[in-house]
This record gives C-alpha cells, structure tokens and sequence, in this order.
C-alpha cells in the first residue's frame, strides 16, 4: 500500500491570481507532489490547496507554499470574510492510506519547528497535534485573528509552540496540525442576510449557542457562567458568512467527521432551521475534495431506489444543488478521482 498523506493548506490571498499561482507552483514543483488543486474565493480572499503525495514530500510541499507565501502576502493589507491569523493561515496533515495520525502528528511537528526557525513565523498546533486541550479547537486558536495576534503573542499563556513569540506584521501566524477527512461544506440560502445564516450556524454547530433570556441577556448557571444550548449536529463547525458576488448568505460549514454528521444531514438540518426562520436552502457546495463515500451516502438517502454507483451520485450531486453556483466536476472534486 502506497504511504499517502493529503494536505490542504490555507492561504489569506483569494484574489491576486498571480500569487496564488506562484504558491501553487512552489507546491508542485516539490518532487513526489501531486498537485490536485488551488481553489480561491474572492469572498473569503482565501485559497484553499490540496495535494498528495508520501510523507516526506508533502511535508517539503507545504513548507515550500508557505515560504512563497510569506514572501507574497501582507496580512497588514488583507481584508476578507473568512476568520484568518496568518499568510499561510493553516497547514493540516490528514492520513490518507499506508500512515498513520502519528505519523500526521510527527509531520506537523517537523513542519511547525522549520516555520518557526527558517521562516520567524509564530507556530500553534491543534487537533491531534495539540500540545494541551485548549489549543486543539481551530477557532480558539484564531479567536482575535490577525487583528488581535500582537497582543496574543504578549500573554505568555498563549506563546507559540514553535518559533519567536513575536508579531510578524507581514506574515501573522500559522497554525498546523493533524486531523481526519475534513469537508468544507456550505449551504447557501435565498437571502443576503448574514444574520439569518449565522442564526443556523449556532442551531446545528455542535458547540452551540448561549441561552439568552427574554430581554437577550445571557443566562447563568450557579457559578455565573453562561449556559449552552448545544447544536443540532455532532462533529460540526460552522458560521455565516455572505458571498457579496452572488449577492447571497451562506451557512459555511466544516463537517470534522462526516461519518458522523454526512453533507446530506447537514444539507436537511440547515433546510428545516432556514424554513424556521423564514428562509429558503438554494444548493451547496464543497469547496476542495470530499471522499467519494460520503456522496454515495447522500445518494442512496435521496434516491434509495437508484442502482448503479453513477446514478447513485448523480442523486448526490442533484439532491444537494452542487451544481448551483458553479459545475460540479466529479473528477475533481471526489478525492479517489485523483489518486
């Protein structure tokens, strides 16, 4: 069995198509690389990049992108919709056949100490890499962001984990680490308005949203904290953000598990809560590679009569819109298609 690692890093630059496609061409130049696909958002002004390849090369690859990329980018300038810390805002390591998560977690150390010493770039792990609890959720990392990474850096509680405790004005910060298939999954809406997007993406986000009471003040339990109104779906991240090009909200999620919660449960849970609050579910997308697996999944729960693993994922494609804002190409988009 071949050792296959997938990394699928995060870039603050979704615009500029002349860097992104220096980035990408410092990726793929790497020998052993197989370069699967740089997709920007203008919105987002973030590129998410994905390629393959054994171990040693991936870990080369993804230094090589974010070496290009600090020479590129000035997070000072930056501007978008997606929560962001850095340049090279986040490098994960996902196992994919003949490795396994330590083997993830031991590339994501390797590359964290390179950035760190070569690059001057403040270093955090998260997920399987964390080096304690509270650092493995991603957006606890980012809370702040760019705009509050200088004075992050000051607290010693959140010194990197490798490289200087410095802020890097042009650079930020970068976050890496090693976690299962992730799929970036949104699902846009029939209305501009972010609030009603963000309104769902605390429904069925697995860690929730603050009970409020009658006056929209926060309820307290017995030790004054805040109590919880846990989420719909488990193993599920998400938030509102709006597409200004399409002119359209969107629930942005991130399904950490899919075997836990499929884009199919994901698509369902959103149409009810939008319905709820007088919105409409228009389609969805996948923004970089899903597993074939999980649109098989999606298939037989929306047309269990369908035989024939074509028709079984064009029922997928179909079911959930993915089609809707661009072609749903399935040599591109499902991960084994490239392999």
């Amino acid at each position: 069995m071949a050792r296959l690692v997938e990394c699928v890093p995060n870039f603050s630059e979704g615009r500029n198509i002349r860097f992104i496609n220096a980035i990408a061409g410092a990726i793929s130049a790497v020998p052993g690389v197989k370069f699967i696909s740089a997709e920007p958002d203008k919105d987002y002004n973030r590129t998410v990049v994905t390629f393959v390849g054994e171990p040693e090369a991936v870990l080369e690859g993804a230094f090589q992108g974010t070496k290009k990329a600090a020479e590129l980018i000035d997070m000072s300038k930056h501007r978008g919709e997606h929560p962001r810390i850095g340049a090279t805002d986040v490098v994960p390591f996902v196992p994919v056949s003949g490795v396994t998560m330590e083997d993830c977690v031991r590339l994501a150390k390797e590359f964290g100490a390179r950035v760190g010493t070569e690059l001057q770039i403040p270093v955090y792990l998260y997920e399987e890499a964390a080096t304690r609890p509270e650092r493995k959720n991603l957006s606890v990392i980012r809370k702040g962001e760019y705009e509050g990474l200088a004075d992050k850096l000051k607290d010693p509680a959140w010194a990197p984990d490798f490289g200087p405790a410095v802020f890097n004005a042009a650079s930020g910060a970068t976050v890496t680490g090693a976690r299962m298939f992730l799929i970036a999954y949104n699902v846009n809406l029939d209305t501009n308005d972010v609030k009603t997007a963000s309104e769902i993406a605390l429904r069925i986000r697995e860690s929730g949203r603050v009970k409020k009471d009658g006056k929209g003040n926060p309820v307290l339990d017995g030790k004054n904290q805040k109590i919880m109104i846990p989420g719909s779906l488990r193993a599920v991240k998400a938030m509102g953000v709006l597409l200004e090009a399409q002119n359209i909200a969107q629930v942005s999620i991130n399904l950490v598990n899919y075997h836990v919660t499929p884009p199919h449960m994901a698509f369902e849970e959103v149409k009810k809560e939008a319905a709820a609050l007088g919105a409409h579910v228009t389609g969805s997308e996948i923004v970089g590679l899903t597993p074939k697996d999980a649109l098989l999944m999606a298939g037989r729960y929306y047309a269990p009569e369908a035989s024939g693993e074509e028709a079984i994922l064009a029922a997928a494609v179909d079911s959930l819109g993915l089609g809707q804002l661009e072609p749903f190409d399935m040599q591109k988009k499902v991960i084994e298609a490239q392999l």
